[in-house]
């Protein structure tokens, strides 16, 4: 088992195991003692077979393990630790004695070691971060290979001196370790402790207590498949490079890589590390990562200890809940270890302490842990049942996925997590199946699980499984712990075994407990990137900024100097500077000069420039609208957050990014939107100052800002104030953290400003949080509710455009979209070439971060490309075809306009010091070329402004019109047209636009380690685009060479031409990539910078191709020893294969483009071959090539408006972007949404394809939960709805599509709504037939008397006519004076066209104005009854009875009366009853008190009834009842908790207003009756109870009173002014009308606008009065409401009461203002058929039929249906009465709406009835209706009738019609005949009525 005493027995080694064996089976529950001599005699050096190995694991026990943790079966036994003594000291880190044993604190004092005892470091389980200094004897320690330690113990206590401890437990009780497990020394003595130069102590070695035991097991190998690339492996000390020439017989392995044994002194041993990776429970706390990461590119280890079942003393943490602990690490190490050494004695000398060399990660421990624990979601559906997936499942499986990972692949926890969640689901479908169906299957290798696999068969099946791969993946099967299976895999790495292997899987297994296992990563590309993603951002800025500023990179810059064989780079740049000062030869920047001065002389001019001005676009504005109807949904709501009628203005503040660029570009947004004049924030002369107010960038001075903001808020309560934080997802860092002092001071601010309790806590503010990544702000914790959601809609539904949009945007989908087969230019590419390079020089420099060594190779390449452009062709080679492409477009660009217009390239560098480099590095080559009038270099930095040279500013100010001198654009969109590079810089970017002149997005320098979905995402939305949606980008025509061609270069100016067709040579260059059509990276690309690759290689060493770019490219030789042949053979091999593919392809635009060479060559600068970038390598085709190209003086900035950018991402980006995983979605929308949440359970479902955004919001509500240093970690209530905060909103939508102008949008039309809703349209019209005059003008009252004298008003006459504009198409009523001119009758309306042509006005509401249930203030909460610090109002059901007599039954009405309104009521002592409603007296008089009670009978205005009377009553005692139909009673109830209901009897439920009226004024005498009878016996006198009640429309808002000032000279002389007063105030000064009981009826003027002054003139009027009413129901007794009636029942009534000689007084100086109010009234009367249920249009005409006939019959009353008919219809029952005005048609006792051509007069038949004298009156018709017994033969004789007028008697039914005929003689003077009888079209058991019609004799 490791010793080397191969068959023989050595002494200490028996006595060891005997006495282990021995302990061992003590504490064993097991009767056979374990096999002590073949422990012994195994010899672990050898290979043992499979069969071995497999029966070893079956059948052997191992002894190390049962000493350690006992037998599985054995229950576990807590350790019960002996009680310190008295008054000893306890504390962690002190002895008992009290003195520090803490190596920190006395590692620089002298402590005497006795001789033979050495300094050892103990672990405490409570210290994990501190070791214990102890002594030793050395004779119980370990030798350096783990083996001859003595059995038990001997130390000495270093901080008190105490001596001769002889049992550990004994020591580590004095020691205070504080154990719950058996004390071991092997367990917690773990370092050597060793004097370091300056003679202070540190932490050596690992103290190695067990023997390395191999048993590697060589994986069967075979070839690995021609695709994959080459495994990056293990290289020598830096800077040493091999010079071993390849085996010509392995093609795929780059040369000059390979490892030597020579480079490496030192190696660690298993000592260095077998407490970090098997002794679990401290190192996953502490993650040893190192600030400089020196050993970034070395092997790392995804380390696990997994342990099942029942705790062992290993492992502490264990609980019944958790099924199992489990320990995972990912360790990277560097061979190339410094050189502080101890040399060991054996084979593996110690690792001296060098920690930082070690990087642990636990992912893996963290994913194998999740998937343990079953979600929430599945136990719902009773899972909770289900084991979760087997520990060695989850190995096997993980084994399985590292099989299939490809050599430039790397592992992403996303893809296990979701095969462990396929194969847990598969395996227990049955029992799942009700929840989610089986997902298909996304790892094709993964097994079906079938029997659980056991931990025997883990290291058979994973060998196995790893057999396949080429010892990509290579297993080591260790017995004891990981320790051997480490020393094993750092033996192999020495020996350079593991050169082709990526990860090695230590797997310790057993079958008494569970499995240990360790993944460690040694293959250097993916050590280097998941080491790096272990890196936070500021982290990763740390570690670049301290290589720059050590001097670590001047090696790489060194080391490309010598890449150029003509000499070093800044030499040539310096030689071509020379020969070109004074004159400049380059005819680029003379055509740019050129064209400069062309514009100056005013002649030729790019027309095509247009800055596009601020306009809204459809999208915007439904955005926009949906904001609003969230807003208002908020306000609608029964919670009282938000009540949006107290507001009457807004104001805002936009939240920004620290971005300078950002906040100009938002203030540039603000000051073209207008939206600060339209909110009336601001006056007409705006300055930038004052803009400035609305826009707070987030950095220090942020608070100053916000501070004055929340004042205002304070200050302003009518104010609603709008938290716009833009670019949400920037920083949403906890305050809590950020207080820390490493963090940046701007970290935390949303946090501490727009979370903070003021803004919590305002009513009047709104928080909209707006950005394009939502992910993180969608979390368990987070504040807003998904229903404050708001998503950018999808322009399409159902193939439907909803919107229509003259532009199409291009954002992820799309850019993803173009790289799938079909599409011609795929706009997202990788660089293949200059991945593979830096890929060698990462190898070359393993200690310099990626980020550093990709921006050096991307700069370069960038030098290299503007050097060969300008003509130094020999350059061509020393960059990439595509960076070539980018630079010869930027530069040639241009000179394609007349006015000098350009692209724009964006080079994205997110670390800030690279940006700097490379922006000092381009300016200079810029500089040296002479092209600094040809394009500019701009560095993009967050925090400051954009600086260009003057030169540009000038041309921007030209192309712009810009006059102001001291101009300069603050904004990238202000650089439109510009020819430039933009370095953008900065770790995220902040919300910056960029203009439509962009045309290459170069993002191969992102962070691709942080693989982040939000990260990825944000930088992909840099190259978000809208182009014109005319153009078709997808198909456009091929005018050009293929993109992948090397040649194409050299002469093609107009990149944005070219595009690649279907089937093209790309597809068959790509058989990996088949369905992708377009070359995404080329063999031919990566062959054009032979060179620099090569110079990675020695000089013996020919050039290589790495084995992805030889896979992909298979008409090129694979074999290494034709790629040494001349590279000229190869281009020309290149060239010809693309000429021939687009010769054969392009056979038409060949011959086009060949026609053109004559042009070509005049336009074009660079013409000849030696300018050429690539003529001098391959001249012969150089003519060719210049033919493809296609001149147009067309703008290159104009085309590339019209096309989407091309996006250059890192090949590993790229990957995860166009890969999908089975939801069909990209691989990247599965990845961590943002790098502050953590996925709840790795048990979670894929996203679908098919969610929208509102699903996908649900589904990260579930399955994310906010990391501590997330803002919303502590925003927890158990799950409840209350954690949302009521007044935040979310808006997501893609990058740069429009949300700033929707949000501002938004703001106008809120504002435009708050005014809205502090207005209402009130009807003004004025008053009708105003010129009938009765009688002369005469003044009974003076105009400024206040009151009516009574005795005057019984001299004034009543008015018979209407003047009421709603009657405008009633009929007329004559009286005898009257002379009526028929011209003033206005033609007959159509009833739909009633409403809309009305007249109204806006109105701003006072603050007298009644409300409806959308308003909430403070003052009126209790009274509505909503106020949540309220119980809702609780209400009792009373039943109130009376008798009336001509119904000839008892009506049974009913109460709702609330608590809080019981007061107003009378209840029987004993039972509660309802007696009677308490009345006032006439005499009493009380400011604060309305004595006339109010009914409002109302119907289907639930919500929109003005039944708030509290502010129009001015705070005023008063007393209000709502009278509603039995059906309505519930909904009006819920809207209206507090007010009191009287509820119609159901039979009445189909009635109309008559039936309510008519009830309201029985039960009010009756009342009035049942209150004198009980005053009566308190000695009041009956008629001092005060008769009024109010009579009021639901839609009266508001109430006007007239000021008259009669100051003038003359007595007739006055003035009048009209103001809102409160209904307090006209109802009380109406009650204290003197003699107000002896008038029947008061009522007031409807308000118009056009009030003229003669109706003020007379202030009172004896008239017809309407909707608002008071009512003596003590002098109206005897005349009632008609209860049949819908329609004119006032015009009814009031003629009834003047007849019977009762007063009628109307206030001219009071109006009442009514609201259009377009739903319920009498509009919620619908006529249709019984019949069908279709709504079908019925004319009036139907609505009478003959008796008895098949008509179809209609649900309606009866009585509807004849006033309908009527009103339309009347004429063919009265054809003499049309236009008859001075013959009326004779109404007798009650008054019908006949239509507005008809008069009608109206008498009653009571006796002593005031009628109008009929003599000299010729009636045309009469029409009886419902007579009663008053109306006798001998009172129709009175009345005079045309010959041929018109009879029309209606009667209940035939019978009684007949009766009435007879009784009244009507056939004296009447003719009849039989057809002449009618009937409303009800069915039989509607009742309905019947017409007999006749005329007269």
């Amino acid at each position: 088992m490791g010793n080397s005493y191969a068959g023989q027995l050595k002494t200490t080694r028996f006595e060891e195991v005997l006495h282990n064996s021995i302990e061992a089976s003590l504490r064993s529950n097991n009767l056979v003692p374990r096999p002590i001599f073949s422990q012994l005699y195994l010899e672990a050096e050898q290979q043992l077979s499979s069969l071995e190995a497999g029966s070893r694991a079956d059948n052997e026990e191992e002894e190390e393990e049962e000493e350690e943790e006992g037998s599985e079966s054995s229950s576990p036994v807590s350790y019960q630790m002996k009680p310190p003594p008295e008054g000893c000291c306890t504390t962690d880190g002190f002895c008992q004695a009290g003195k520090d044993l803490r190596l920190v604190s006395i590692s620089n004092e002298h402590i005497e070691v006795p001789s033979g005892f050495l300094l050892v470091g103990a672990k405490s389980p409570n210290l994990p971060d501190h070791l214990l200094v102890c002594a030793v004897d050395k004779r119980f320690l370990p030798d350096d290979n783990g083996r001859n330690a003595l059995l038990g113990f001997s130390g000495n206590c270093v901080g008190c001196g105490k001596k001769g401890f002889c049992y550990f437990t004994e020591f580590s009780n004095h020691i205070n370790l504080k154990l719950t497990t058996q004390p071991k020394k092997q367990k917690h003595l773990k370092y050597y402790l060793v004097r370091n130069a300056q003679g202070a102590l540190t932490k050596g070695s690992v103290i190695c207590w067990k023997g390395a035991e191999f048993r590697g097991r060589q994986s069967s190998s075979s070839t690995c498949s021609s695709t994959l690339f080459q495994l990056p492996e293990s290289s020598g000390l830096s800077g040493s490079i091999s010079s071993e020439p390849l085996p010509a017989a392995n093609p795929n392995t780059p040369a000059g890589t390979q490892q030597t044994a020579a480079g490496i002194d030192h190696i660690p041993s298993t000592a260095a590390f077998s407490s970090t990776v098997y002794n679990g429970k401290e190192s996953p706390k502490q993650q040893l990562v190192k600030n400089n990461l020196s050993a970034l590119t070395r092997p790392s280890v995804l380390g696990t200890l997994t342990n099942s079942g029942p705790p062992k003393k290993r492992h502490k943490g264990w609980s019944p809940e958790s099924p199992s602990s489990t320990e995972t690490w990912n360790l990277q190490l560097n061979p190339q270890v410094p050189n502080r050494i101890k040399n060991g004695h054996g084979n593996f000398p110690y690792l001296c302490g060098n920690i930082n060399d070690v990087i642990v990660s636990p992912l893996l421990y963290t994913c194998y842990r999740n998937s343990q624990s079953l979600s929430r979601a599945y136990e719902q559906y009773g899972a909770s049942t289900i084991q979760p997936i087997s520990e060695e499942m989850q190995l096997l499986l993980t084994v399985y996925y590292l099989v299939q990972l490809a050599s430039d692949q790397v592992p992403l926890i996303e893809d296990l997590e979701q095969i462990f969640m396929r194969s847990w689901r598969e395996s227990h479908l049955s029992e799942i199946r009700q929840y989610q169906q089986a997902i298909p299957q996304t790892f094709p290798q993964v097994p079906s699980q079938i029997a659980p696999v056991t931990s025997a068969q883990l290291p058979w099946l994973a060998g196995l499984a790893a057999s396949s791969c080429n010892d990509s993946v290579h297993i080591i099967e260790c017995s004891y712990s990981l320790a051997e299976g480490l020393s094993e895999m750092f033996k192999l790495l020495i020996e350079g075994k593991l050169i082709k292997t990526n990860y090695v899987v230590i797997i310790c297994a057993s079958r008494n407990r569970g499995i240990d296992s360790c993944i460690v990563i040694t293959g250097k590309y993916q050590a280097r990137v998941l080491s790096e993603g272990m890196l936070t951002p500021s982290d990763y800025q740390k570690e670049v900024n301290y290589q720059l500023v050590t001097g670590k990179v001047e090696t790489l810059g060194s080391f490309f100097s010598t890449l150029c064989p003509e000499g070093d780079i800044d030499l040539l740049l310096e030689k071509f500077y020379q020969e070109n000062q004074g004159h400049i030869s380059s005819s680029l920047s003379a055509s740019v000069n050129k064209s400069t001065t062309m514009n100056g002389a005013g002649a030729a001019v790019c027309t095509s420039y247009e800055i596009e001005r601020h306009q809204i676009r459809p999208f915007q504005l439904a955005v926009a609208q949906k904001l609003l109807s969230h807003i208002c949904s908020i306000a609608d709501s029964s919670t009282q957050n938000l009540d949006l009628g107290s507001f009457e203005k807004i104001d805002f503040l936009i939240c920004v990014p620290p971005s300078e660029v950002t906040y100009q570009q938002t203030l540039f947004h603000l000051w073209h939107s207008g939206i600060l004049l339209e909110l009336g924030l601001e006056k007409e002369h705006l300055t930038k100052q004052r803009v400035e107010q609305y826009v707070m960038k987030l950095d220090a001075d942020a608070q100053i800002k916000f501070k004055v903001f929340l004042q205002n808020s304070m200050q302003n309560p009518h104010t609603l104030f709008v938290l716009i934080h833009d670019h949400a997802h920037w920083d949403l860092m906890s305050a809590m953290h950020s207080l820390y002092p490493q963090t940046e001071l701007s970290t935390g601010l949303v946090d501490r400003l727009l979370n903070c309790r003021e803004v919590k806590e305002a009513p009047n503010i709104v928080t909209l949080h707006v950005t394009s990544f939502p992910y993180a702000l969608q979390t368990q914790h987070t504040h807003i509710s998904p229903y404050n959601e708001i998503h950018w809609p999808s322009s399409y539904s159902n193939g439907v455009d909803l919107y229509h949009e003259n532009k199409k945007y291009f954002g992820l989908s799309e850019f993803i979209e173009s790289t799938l087969s079909g599409h011609s230019i795929p706009l997202l590419r990788y660089d293949s070439s200059f991945e593979a390079m830096v890929m060698a020089l990462g190898k070359r420099f393993p200690r310099l971060h990626s980020a550093v060594i990709r921006t050096f190779v991307l700069i370069q390449h960038y030098s290299a490309a503007m050097m060969a452009v300008c003509g130094l062709s020999q350059m061509k080679n020393y960059t990439s075809v595509e960076t070539l492409e980018i630079t010869q477009n930027l530069i040639n660009s241009s000179r394609q306009c007349p006015s000098g217009h350009g692209l724009m390239v964006v080079l994205r560098i997110p670390c800030t010091p690279l940006a700097a480099v490379a922006y000092e590095r381009l300016y200079n080559v810029r500089e040296r070329l002479a092209l600094e009038d040809n394009f500019e270099i701009i560095l993009g930095n967050p925090n400051s402004g954009i600086t260009i040279g003057k030169h540009f500013v000038e041309q921007l100010k030209v192309w712009q019109k810009i006059e102001d001198v001291d101009w300069k654009p603050r904004t990238y969109l202000e650089l439109e047209g510009l020819p430039c590079i933009l370095i953008f810089s900065g770790m995220d970017p902040q919300g910056e636009s960029l203009p439509r002149s962009l045309r290459y997005c170069d993002l191969r320098l992102i962070n691709s380690s942080s693989l982040v979905r939000t990260t990825l995402e944000q930088e992909l939305g840099l190259a978000a685009y809208f182009v014109s949606s005319e153009v078709h980008t997808e198909k456009a025509v091929v005018n050009d060479v293929l993109e992948s061609d090397p040649e194409k270069l050299s002469s093609t100016d107009n990149e944005d031409e070219e595009i690649a067709t279907e089937g093209s040579a790309s597809e068959k260059r790509s058989p990996m990539k088949r369905e992708r059509s377009h070359s995404h990276d080329s063999a031919s690309s990566s062959l054009s910078s032979k060179a620099s690759i090569t110079a990675f290689c020695s000089e013996s060493s020919p050039p290589f191709v790495t084995a992805g770019d030889t896979a992909k490219s298979p008409h090129l030789s694979n074999s290494t020893e034709e790629n040494t042949n001349s590279h000229e053979r190869q281009k020309q091999k290149v060239d010809k294969g693309a000429q021939t593919t687009v010769s054969k392809h392009l056979p038409p635009v060949t011959e086009q483009l060949d026609t053109k060479q004559n042009i070509r060559s005049a336009q074009i600068s660079i013409t000849s071959s030696s300018s050429s970038p690539f003529s001098s390598s391959s001249s012969s085709s150089a003519p060719t090539h210049n033919s493809f190209i296609l001149q147009t003086s067309q703008c290159s900035m104009t085309k590339a408006s019209k096309q989407p950018p091309i996006v250059f991402l890192p090949k590993l980006v790229y990957d995860i972007i166009t890969s999908t995983d089975s939801s069909g979605l990209p691989k990247s929308s599965s990845l961590l949404p943002y790098h502050s949440v953590m996925w709840a359970s790795s048990f979670r479902p894929l996203m679908s394809k098919m969610m929208t955004c509102t699903e996908q919001s649900l589904y990260y509500r579930q399955w994310t939960v906010p990391k501590p240093i997330h803002m919303d970690y502590n925003n927890r209530n158990e799950g409840r709805m209350d954690t949302f905060h009521p007044r935040r909103l979310l808006l997501s939508g893609p990058p740069q599509i429009g949300k700033t102008g929707a949000y501002l949008q938004f703001l106008s039309i809120l504002s435009r709504m708050l005014i809205r809703l502090t207005e209402v349209d009130v009807y003004d019209e004025e008053e009708i037939n105003i010129n009938i005059k009765e009688e002369p003008d005469q003044c009974y009252h003076q105009p400024g008397d206040t009151w009516p004298d009574l005795e005057t008003f019984k001299k004034i006459p009543f008015n018979y006519t209407i003047h009421d504009p709603k009657y405008e198409d009633a009929s007329l009523i004559c009286s005898k004076l009257q002379t009526i001119n028929s011209e003033d009758r206005s033609m007959s309306r159509r009833q739909e066209d009633m409403y809309t042509r009305r007249q109204t006005t806006r109105m701003r509401l006072s603050k007298y104005a009644a409300y409806n249930t959308y308003h909430h203030c403070e003052q009126c909460h209790q009274y509505m009854g909503f106020n949540p610090r309220y119980q809702l109002y609780e209400s009792t059901l009373h039943a109130f009875a009376f008798s009336y007599s001509m119904l000839g039954e008892e009506i049974q009405l009913h109460f709702i009366i609330p608590k809080s309104k019981e007061h107003h009521f009378v209840f029987s002592q004993p039972g509660r009853q309802l007696e009677s409603m308490r009345l006032p007296l006439v005499t009493d008089k009380n400011e604060d008190y309305i004595k006339s009670p109010t009914f409002t009978p109302t119907t289907g205005r639930h919500e929109h009834g003005l039944f708030n009377l509290y502010h129009a009553m001015d705070g005023a005692s008063h007393l209000h009842v709502l009278v509603v139909k039995e059906y309505e009673m519930a909904i009006y109830k819920k809207y209206w908790p507090n007010h009191i209901m009287l509820v119609l009897p159901s039979i009445f439920n189909s009635a109309g207003v008559g039936a309510a009226h008519f009830l309201i004024k029985e039960l009010s005498y009756h009342n009035l009756e049942l209150e004198r009878n009980r005053q009566e016996e308190l000695g009041i006198k009956p008629q001092d109870i005060w008769p009024f009640i109010v009579i009021s429309d639901d839609s009266c808002v508001m109430w006007n009173a007239v000021e008259v000032d009669c100051s003038g000279d003359r007595k007739s002389d006055y003035t009048w002014t009209e103001r809102n007063v409160s209904l307090k105030q006209i109802l009380q000064h109406i009650e204290a009308t003197p003699n107000v009981t002896h008038y029947a009826l008061i009522g007031m003027r409807k308000w118009s606008s056009k009030a003229n002054s003669t109706e003020i003139k007379e202030p009172f009027s004896c008239c017809h009065v309407h909707d608002f009413i008071m009512l003596n129901v003590d002098l109206t007794q005897n005349v009632q409401y008609n209860q049949n009636r819908f329609m004119c029942d006032d015009v009814d009534f009031n003629l009834r009461v003047h007849s019977a000689g009762l007063l009628i007084c109307r206030f001219n100086h009071f109006s009442v203002m009514k609201k259009q109010i377009a739903v319920g009234g009498q509009r919620s009367f619908h006529i249709k058929s019984k019949v069908s249920d279709t709504p079908v249009s019925i004319s009036p005409a139907q609505y009478i039929c003959a008796p008895d006939s098949k008509h179809t019959f209609l649900a309606a009353p009866a009585q509807l249906l004849l006033e309908k008919y009527l009103q339309y219809h009347s004429h063919r029952f009265f054809p003499l009465s049309l236009k008859n005005y001075s013959h009326p048609v004779l109404s007798v006792d009650c008054y019908l709406n006949l239509g507005p051509q008809i008069a009608v007069c109206y008498v009653s038949s009571r006796p002593h009835s005031l009628n109008i004298s009929s003599s000299g009156l010729t009636f045309s018709g009469l029409l009886l209706y419902l007579c009663d017994s008053f109306v006798v033969a001998s009172f129709l004789k009175k009345f005079h009738f045309l010959k041929g007028a018109t009879l029309c008697v209606i009667c209940q039914d035939r019978n009684s019609l007949r009766q009435t005929v007879v009784r009244l003689e009507l056939e004296d003077e009447w003719q009849f005949r039989l057809r002449d009888e009618f009937q409303t079209a009800n069915a039989k058991e509607d009742r309905p009525l019947f017409f007999l019609t006749g005329r007269h004799i």
